[in-house]
């Protein structure tokens, strides 16, 4: 057993303190995709979305979208839509192994690009984003709920366009604002189409909440949403008042520099982190795998989203990121 194995094997499971809610109830919509329902006001706006369950075991997303569902919630401008992604992964969740249903046969949040989608590969996952695709390419603004593995604040992850980061700006909340590329694997739903095109005015944020079964993170959850939703301009603030919990701050932008990437199964961090640490020095040790020592490349260094719990070759362990004066 490895150094990091051994760790991952002695960290307690972290306590599920939110209630799963039962979905199945919102299956039939009125968009001809199961478990995605539009609202149009029928005055002028943009058609905003939100969208929970991308990943599977990320119970956050599916609590916010429960509830504007059950409120009954309508736009007053535009068009409203509320939908669940990848459902048949959060069916088959189970409390003993809560990491195994973050997808079925892969992760649904690489897979939007045209080529892909319009390929000849077959997963679960590639199925259920064909069939959602034509109503994506509707969607004028998208906020796509996610949460993390680990205890960590939330983060709301803009990509690299401008025009991203000044709407997570403008929203006020979470307090850290991370600003990266995506993943070498696969292209996200944030950055799919329009989303990722810095000429189009169609735009889209993903929020990570926080620890998947948090308390904490279903009211991250909610709050994003009702903000999102407030300043696209389709609901009112007395609609949505209930979900207004968080305290707007001053932002931190963090500009993701380099991927620490595992190349052995021998690799282990130097102190525990749990996420956006700041380290002063470069020149710093914060991780060894095997032979190497991995250090801080610069001052002020940030520690993003380190992965005490998995281990695998070719895996990111974390993320460095530098703080942006904006």
């Amino acid at each position: 057993m490895t150094t990091l194995e051994a760790i991952r094997a002695a960290l307690p499971a972290y306590p599920i303190e939110v209630s799963f809610p039962d979905i199945t109830r919102w299956r039939e919509g009125n968009t001809g995709v199961d478990y995605l329902h539009t609202f149009d006001s029928g005055k002028p706006g943009k058609h905003v979305m939100i969208l929970a369950l991308t990943h599977g075991n990320e119970v956050s997303g599916a609590i916010a979208v429960d509830a504007l569902l059950s409120s009954g919630l309508r736009p007053v401008s535009g068009r409203l839509s509320l939908g669940f992604g990848n459902v048949g992964a959060y069916e088959a969740f189970s409390a003993q192994n809560a990491d195994a249903t973050r997808f079925l046969d892969e992760d649904m949040n690489r897979v939007w690009t045209v080529s892909t989608l319009d390929g000849d590969r077959q997963s679960r996952e590639l199925t259920r984003a064909r069939v959602m695709r034509p109503f994506i390419d509707t969607v004028d603004l998208l906020l796509d709920i996610h949460s993390m593995h680990e205890a960590s604040a939330p983060l709301m992850m803009t990509g690299p366009l401008e025009k991203a980061i000044a709407l997570a700006a403008e929203l006020g909340t979470p307090e850290h604002v991370i600003i990266d590329k995506g993943h070498a694997n696969g292209t996200r739903l944030r950055d799919y189409g329009g989303f990722g095109d810095p000429a189009s005015p169609r735009n889209a944020l993903l929020i990570e909440t926080g620890q998947h079964f948090a308390a904490s993170a279903r009211d991250v959850a909610l709050d994003s949403t009702a903000r999102f939703l407030l300043h696209a301009g389709v609901v009112t603030e007395a609609a949505v008042a209930a979900f207004l919990t968080q305290t707007p701050v001053r932002q931190k932008f963090v500009e993701i520099t380099q991927p620490v990437v595992a190349r052995s199964m021998d690799f282990r961090f130097s102190q525990p982190f749990t996420g956006l640490e700041v380290i002063e020095k470069a020149g710093t040790e914060i991780a060894r795998d095997g032979d190497e020592v991995i250090v801080t490349p610069y001052d002020n260094c940030v520690i993003v989203q380190p992965s005490m719990r998995h281990l695998g070759v070719n895996v990111t362990m974390m993320r460095l990121g530098r703080l942006l004066d904006r």
